[in-house]
């Protein structure tokens, strides 16, 4: 309605308000809002409940991730036999047994090496052991003797008990498990390595232009993310663990070569791994070798990874995508949360893959490449 004042100069305009419908209750500023936040909440349910089912099936999503990761690696070489004149499949089992042979003989060599010294390294550690409950009773803790038997006591129950049985049960599943992942993860390399761009093409079949340029975009991508990642940090474990084992063998640190091979491992866990590794060195050079020499090792592992991270892997690593610190701890913290040690060392190269499949989703498209080869 219309209300005017005598004067005629100026008007009041009231229009009447319609019904409050649907629509309107959808459309406004509030309604937006909750129709969003139960989108998000709706695609956060979905990613719980795939989360939930590869958690399940992790016995098999495992073992194909990390073929996945390997056949990147291992890609470049598969790919150079074949422009030598070798066949798909004859260059396919020259790289897969190659790479077989040597982390053979690497776990071989670890356990000849723990053979070895294992005699040494018992001998050290209880030595080791009763210094050290001497320091806890007459050092400035002052912790009554009788606690300190009462825990070695404890440790020897449950050593003699049905628990310490039952975990020795789970872990016989536990390595069954193992295995099984082992002959599944070497089976599926033999595939991806082989057939990597056909199985690849398979999944593109569906799409069509821009869509199918981005699938191509996309497997291309991942390859080269993977690849670079692991073949760098593979070559910065490398220098860490042969700076570091050699210190240890020098200043006379049982197990050397095993702890070696440990830095090497731990390496492809960024942040922490390097710190676990550096403990673990220390701790047994405190027990075998006092400590003075544990003090140096410590200091020989904060040399070796400042050197390399401030050095080494900026030139190695130049090529293959970097993460920001918070990033890779998340991304560590959810994979240790959801498969443990392996989700640990997955984690950090399937994040960085989703953030360069992010950035390259809407670049212009690229010549068709093989994915896996």
């Amino acid at each position: 309605m219309r209300i005017s004042d005598n004067s005629g100069s100026r008007q009041v305009v009231a229009q009447t308000t319609g019904p409050t419908t649907l629509r309107t209750l959808l459309t406004d500023k509030l309604g937006w809002l909750g129709l969003r936040s139960a989108q998000i909440l709706m695609a956060l349910a979905l990613v719980a409940v795939i989360v939930f089912v590869l958690v399940q099936v992790k016995l098999v999503v495992i073992p194909v991730l990390i073929a996945i990761i390997l056949a990147s690696a291992l890609s470049p070489v598969v790919g150079w036999l074949r422009r030598r004149g070798l066949s798909a499949i004859l260059a396919t089992w020259v790289t897969l047994l190659t790479a077989i042979v040597v982390f053979g003989g690497i776990v071989t060599l670890i356990v000849f090496a723990v053979e070895n010294q294992w005699s040494d390294l018992y001998t050290s550690a209880s030595d080791g052991i009763d210094e050290l409950s001497t320091y806890l009773a007459e050092g400035p803790l002052a912790i009554d003797a009788s606690q300190i038997e009462d825990a070695k006591n404890a440790g020897i129950d449950f050593l003699t008990s049905s628990q310490f049985g039952s975990g020795a049960i789970a872990g016989v599943s536990a390595a069954g498990q193992f295995i099984t992942g082992l002959v599944l993860v070497i089976v599926i390399l033999f595939f991806f390595l082989k057939d990597g761009d056909v199985i690849w093409n398979f999944f593109l079949k569906p799409f069509r232009g821009e869509r199918l340029a981005r699938g191509r975009r996309i497997g291309t991508t991942s390859v080269r993310v993977l690849g670079g990642y692991v073949r760098g940090t593979a070559i910065v474990a490398f220098v860490d663990a042969a700076a570091i084992g050699i210190g240890l063998a020098v200043l006379g640190v049982p197990l050397a070569l095993p702890l070696a091979v440990i830095v090497f491992m731990t390496a492809f866990i960024p942040l922490i791994g390097a710190t676990v590794a550096g403990i673990l060195a220390a701790l047994v050079a405190l027990v075998a070798n006092g400590w003075v020499v544990a003090l140096i090792v410590v200091g020989i592992v904060v040399v070796v990874n400042q050197l390399e991270g401030n050095f080494l892997q900026p030139v190695v690593m130049a090529q293959s995508l970097k993460l920001h610190p918070l990033v890779i701890l998340v991304a560590l913290t959810a994979g240790t949360i959801l498969a443990g040690i392996i989700g640990a060392v997955l984690a950090v190269p399937i994040a960085a893959v989703g953030w360069a499949i992010a950035k390259t989703w809407n670049e212009p498209a690229l010549p068709p490449r093989p994915a896996l080869t």
